[in-house]
């Protein structure tokens, strides 16, 4: 996350200013450019193409399909997408279908960090970075908010529910959402007094509680038996790291280069997630096997955000 907050300090300034049918990806350097339009269909990953900042779909066979809409950040799940979008002077949430048509759209208050959408596309949440007091060093606020995209019921920022009942600290900062299968539990990161706890929430009640201390950016598996998560260690860096929830005992997973990224879930065994590149802009994604062993293997070059689409 150090990199993409150095991304926001700079954004600041200047305004002042998904896994059905999954086939494993061939690794490419120069994904070749389709020539079909984009559909959030059919056997491949989402991406944000971090060479032209738009939102694409990687094929199994190595090519690339590329949309003209920019995101900072993307998701998506049965058929219905979000893109977190650069506006002027402003950023947007905006939700679209399977043939890329805006449904729907709504402000965001801060520089686009996190994006999920549930399983069944209903359910569709966000991380924003807002100046202000932060997890990290005091520098930043995070605010992420839900939308029910077939109800338009909104929860604009997860500081308004309660924690066991009560409300929140006023410290509390709430990043990484994701979503169980029925459109109502979710989980999240919460930041407070110095700690990060994993948190179970309820969004027809408004409410949450912890799981687990040192667990950010969760990322729920298909099956709802596990959490992909980053684990922070003594150095500050970050371990992927896989949690069982029916006992809470961690996997640390075979990739020991430090990521920070929401990971995401290809299926059931494997994880993808992004990585910086070293010389400079843009990132690659990367796969790795959720039980610990295996080697991490490249899936394409100039991308991160992944999803599988179905």
């Amino acid at each position: 996350m150090k990199w993409r907050i150095l991304t926001a300090v700079a954004a600041t300034v200047l305004l002042a200013i998904v896994a059905v049918g999954y086939i494993a990806l061939r690794a490419t350097d120069a994904p070749a450019a389709g020539t079909s339009p984009v559909r959030l269909a059919g056997p491949g990953v989402l991406i944000r193409d971090t060479a032209t900042g738009t939102l694409a779909l990687q094929r199994p066979d190595g090519t690339r399909e590329r949309s003209d809409l920019r995101c900072a950040r993307v998701y998506a799940a049965a058929g219905t997408g979000v893109c977190l979008r650069e506006q002027p002077e402003s950023y947007e949430l905006t939700v679209v279908d399977r043939e890329l048509k805006k449904l729907s759209s709504i402000p965001l208050n801060g520089i686009p960090n996190r994006a999920r959408v549930s399983p069944s596309g209903r359910m569709v949440s966000w991380t924003v970075f807002v100046t202000g007091d932060s997890y990290n060093g005091g520098r930043f606020s995070t605010r992420s908010g839900i939308l029910d995209s077939r109800t338009g019921t909104l929860a604009g920022n997860l500081e308004e529910f309660t924690v066991d009942g009560k409300p929140s600290a006023p410290t509390a900062n709430f990043w990484g959402i994701t979503f169980t299968r029925d459109d109502n539990v979710f989980y999240a990161t919460m930041s407070a007094g110095g700690q990060r706890r994993l948190m179970r929430g309820d969004f027809a009640r408004r409410d949450m509680h912890p799981l687990k201390d040192n667990v950010e950016c969760p990322s729920l598996s298909p099956d709802g038996t596990r959490i992909a998560y980053k684990k922070m260690l003594a150095d500050r860096t970050w371990r992927l790291t896989v949690l069982r929830l029916a006992d809470l005992v961690e996997t640390p997973l075979a990739e020991t280069r430090s990521v920070d990224d929401q990971a995401a879930w290809l299926d059931d065994s494997t994880i993808a997630y992004g990585l910086p590149h070293q010389r400079g802009k843009g990132a690659d994604i990367w796969k790795t096997p959720a039980d610990g062993h295996g080697t991490p293997e490249l899936v394409t070059r100039d991308a991160e955000s992944p999803s599988p689409t179905n």
